[in-house]
């Protein structure tokens, strides 16, 4: 089944963000991940939570990308969003529509 990565993004450094988003995208990409929303600003339509900017990845399984976050070639992305960004991160598992 299809899973998920969700992320709610606030940019700290804008340098270490653009190293953070080059490296993640390759890891990404070697994982079989494809975005589907790349740093799209986001429009609250209800609740009140101020919106971030989101990004949101494709995997063919949550096996694999649990198996991509876990990665060593992402944990290095991971040193780096230490203080590139703030985010929220979620893992959804679901089948897309078509």
């Amino acid at each position: 089944m299809t899973a998920y990565v969700i992320s709610e993004v606030e940019m700290r450094d804008p340098d270490g963000f653009e190293a953070y988003r080059t490296l993640a995208a390759k890891t990404i990409a070697q994982y079989g991940g494809r975005y589907l929303v790349r740093g799209g600003m986001a429009e609250l339509a209800e609740g009140n939570l101020p919106p971030k900017a989101i990004i949101i990845v494709e995997f063919a399984s949550m096996a694999r990308l649990k198996e991509w976050y876990a990665s060593p070639e992402y944990a290095e992305a991971l040193k780096l969003r230490q203080t590139a960004l703030e985010r929220r991160l979620l893992f959804v598992e679901g089948a897309r529509e078509t």
